[in-house]
């Protein structure tokens, strides 16, 4: 039983705290955030040192990083982590004093070290009694802090090798401000705050709506006025709310983007591969539930770039490449989205091939084939079950991967792109939202019914006569400008009736969904307006196309159209009239 100071006893029978008294709930959570923090600067600062493994900041760094997890965790009385950083911490103190260098071994072992101190982490996180069994890396850890053939014969300790007091007496002054000025606030309590902030937007939509009909009727009585005036302000100030609102929940990219080094490093050695990984953007922001559902599919995404992507050093140098390859990942802000670019230098994607594999599995035909471009093809990557692989490895082959990057993309609203070139490479681009709680609408009506179309898929509108629609080979199209553009009317894909003849007059509103234009037509267009996503709930879940509703400043309840369910049902309805002919498609349904 471990004692603490102030008598609160903590099990440490297999090291890992049995469960905090409610008075050390705070620490034990102030100690998983600081861990935390501290586990992700020595992760960066390890592949640092592999490139530069005689830097004394570098060294520094890592060891006060395992001194303060020794610390806190023998505060806490969590033997194994308290027991673990002090081996580490022996090992770096001697690679601080030059009496030991950092070779490849001993690096590999610091990287195994590491994950292992993860793994206890994520253990006391989720008070998990099991022991874990450190005998074989501790060994590893002792064979090299006494391994005399590491020892740089006749060094003399670095001379500017800062000592932990050294350390903690560094500026504490700006310590002190850092603390002052930052508050850690529950994620929950942001989401409550955030769906308040959307009912106050809703209701500031109906105050200005009826603001503006009664300064229309009683544009004379005095009191109208000021109503119209007071809306404007609340108008302004609820606008203002809102976006402090947002930026609380906006946390930097490099929560994803730093643990892509270590991916690469450990995909490129499975590989045999050399890769030069170059990251751009890392302060770009974006809202905390986006970040939280971007970091599979990039994983996904860098480990075909790794996989695929890349060739080995060989095949580089028969083309005259440089035998290392290179990965850039770049995120920058464009209007209300970010957009996250992941480029490589290798073999690229070679479209025909593309096709040939779809073909020969089976996912599409060789008229299919023979239609699609070099831009449908590259799309194929995201069908389900479709591989290039020969074999199945650890990394790639079982026809999983690209299929769930375009699904979670699809969940963030967002879009994702390919552009490749064969033996340049290929660039992936992903265009997300930067909230998905409040958005920009175009608000349209279609058989009487009024429809939320999420701005961020919009190209264009257009208002066309019922005559400029004609029909190709029994699918309905349109000119525009200089290309033919497939168009769907909103009534026939959701499955609308008719109230009346479609009009003289119509709109055709031009979405973007993964390279693919779509217009779809519409009875009437009614403006822009910012909309606040709620749930549709149970019921309707289930309801194709329909990704959400709002409410409109008159208190009418709008379904908010998912762009990407309605193109893949125009799809469906489109193939099925190859299929069965158009005259026979009623009766085939």
């Amino acid at each position: 039983m471990y004692k603490m100071a102030d008598g609160i006893s903590l099990n440490d029978a297999n090291g890992i705290s049995s469960g905090f008294d409610p008075e050390m709930a705070e620490i034990h959570e102030s100690f998983m955030v600081e861990a935390s923090e501290i586990m992700e600067g020595m992760g960066r600062d390890l592949l640092e040192l592999e490139k530069s493994p005689s830097s004394v900041d570098i060294l520094n760094r890592i060891f006060r990083a395992a001194h303060t997890l020794k610390g806190t965790s023998a505060f806490l009385g969590l033997k194994q982590m308290t027991e673990f950083a002090h081996a580490l911490e022996d090992l770096l103190n001697k690679l601080r004093k030059a009496e030991l260098i950092a070779n490849p071994e001993i690096i590999d072992v610091f990287f195994e070290a590491y994950d292992v101190l993860k793994e206890l982490l994520g253990r006391i996180e989720k008070n998990n009694q099991e022991p874990m069994d450190l005998a074989s890396v501790l060994a590893k850890v002792d064979a090299v802090t006494h391994d005399s053939r590491a020892a740089e014969t006749g060094s003399t300790p670095i001379s500017n090798a800062a000592t932990t007091d050294e350390t903690h007496k560094s500026d504490p002054s700006n310590q002190q401000r850092l603390v002052d000025t930052t508050v850690r606030v529950d994620v929950t309590r942001l989401d409550e705050l955030l769906n308040l902030v959307g009912e106050l937007v809703l209701a500031r939509n109906r105050l200005s709506q009826s603001a503006h009909r009664l300064v229309e009727e009683c544009d004379t009585v005095a009191e109208s006025r000021d109503i119209h005036e007071s809306s404007q302000q609340i108008d302004s100030i609820t606008t203002e709310l809102q976006m402090a609102v947002m930026k609380t929940r906006m946390v930097p990219v490099a929560k994803v983007f730093n643990k892509l080094p270590r991916l690469v490093r450990d995909l490129a050695r499975e590989t045999h591969k050399d890769i030069d990984l170059q990251i751009y953007g890392k302060d770009t922001e974006l809202d905390k539930s986006i970040m939280e559902e971007l970091n599979d599919p990039l994983l996904h995404i860098i480990r075909n770039a790794v996989d695929h992507g890349i060739e080995n050093p060989d095949e580089r140098s028969k083309t005259k490449k440089p035998k290392k390859g290179t990965i850039v990942v770049n995120a920058e802000h464009e209007g209300n989205h970010i957009v996250i670019s992941v480029e490589d230098d290798g073999r690229g994607m070679n479209a025909e091939a593309l096709k040939f594999k779809a073909t020969e599995k089976g996912i599409i035909t060789s008229e299919q084939a023979g239609e699609m471009s070099d831009r449908e093809a590259f799309n194929l990557v995201f069908t389900p079950g479709f591989s290039m692989a020969e074999k199945v490895t650890n990394i790639s082959g079982r026809g999983v991967g690209m299929d769930i990057v375009r699904t979670n993309v699809a969940k963030l609203k967002g879009l994702i792109e390919i552009d490749s070139q064969i033996g340049r490479g290929t660039v992936l681009t992903l265009k997300l939202p930067l909230t998905l709680a409040i958005i920009q609408g175009l608000l349209v009506k279609s058989s009487g019914e009024i429809f939320a179309i999420p701005l961020s898929s919009v190209v264009e509108v257009v208002r066309v006569r019922s005559t400029e629609l004609g029909t190709i080979g029994g699918r309905t199209v349109m000119r525009l400008r200089n290309s033919v553009l497939a168009v769907g009317r909103m009534s026939d894909v959701l499955g609308l009736s008719e109230h009346q003849p479609p009009p003289e007059w119509s709109y055709v509103v031009v979405v973007s969904w993964s390279e693919q234009r779509l217009g779809i037509v519409v009875d009437a267009f009614l403006g822009q307006k910012e909309i606040v996503i709620k749930s549709i709930g149970n019921p309707l879940e289930s309801v194709p196309a329909i990704g959400g509703s709002t409410i409109l400043g008159d208190g009418r309840v709008v379904l908010i159209l998912d762009v990407g369910q309605f193109v893949s049902i125009f799809e469906g309805q489109e193939s099925r009239m190859k299929e069965y002919g158009p005259n026979e498609l009623s009766h085939a349904q």
